[in-house]
């Protein structure tokens, strides 16, 4: 459907024909269903949530749509929110599986290998830059969230993220031998 007549239904919907409606979710429902699966292809079982939970937006924001803009880049713009929230929540839960994971397969061990550990851990550390260092030490080592560290350190949110993210790769290159 062109994006003239996907206006001319949403408008006419807007304007109580509930047939022009229906049919401007029909063919905004195939738009998202394709938007999503290209972007998706790994995870199809994401696709028609994401498409329903769009469409339900849609449908609660649509006195929101500006007739003077295309109506797609309305669509789109609620689709990518939707598309963000949903990567969002996979991320969380796989960060707390991970986490869960890591706790399950540490097996107790003799207090001075958790020493010796503790003090190869403490000089691998003293080799990253203080923010890597603070931050992954907050994070990775005493469990704190994101926001917390960030609040504790006085570093914003994504700083922190990308603290963590650069501290562990620095880390990664110095236990393979490798200069950080």
């Amino acid at each position: 459907m062109s994006e003239a007549e996907l206006r001319r239904r949403l408008l006419n919907g807007l304007s109580g024909d509930n047939r022009a409606y229906h049919a401007f979710l029909q063919a905004t429902g195939d738009l998202l269903r394709h938007y999503f699966h290209r972007r998706l292809g790994s995870l199809p079982d994401e696709v028609e949530d994401l498409v329903q939970d769009s469409l339900l937006a849609i449908h609660d924001k649509r006195q929101t749509y500006d007739p003077t803009l295309p109506v797609t880049a309305w669509l789109y713009a609620i689709a990518r929110y939707k598309l963000a929230d949903l990567l969002r929540r996979r991320q969380r839960r796989e960060q707390r599986t991970d986490s869960l994971d890591m706790e399950t397969a540490l097996e107790p061990s003799a207090p001075e290998h958790d020493e010796m550990a503790g003090r190869d851990l403490d000089r691998l550390l003293a080799r990253l830059p203080e923010r890597q260092r603070v931050a992954i030490r907050h994070m990775k080592l005493e469990g704190l969230s994101v926001a917390e560290t960030a609040q504790r350190t006085g570093m914003s949110e994504s700083a922190v993220k990308v603290g963590v993210h650069r501290g562990l790769k620095a880390l990664s290159k110095l236990i393979q031998g490798q200069n950080a």
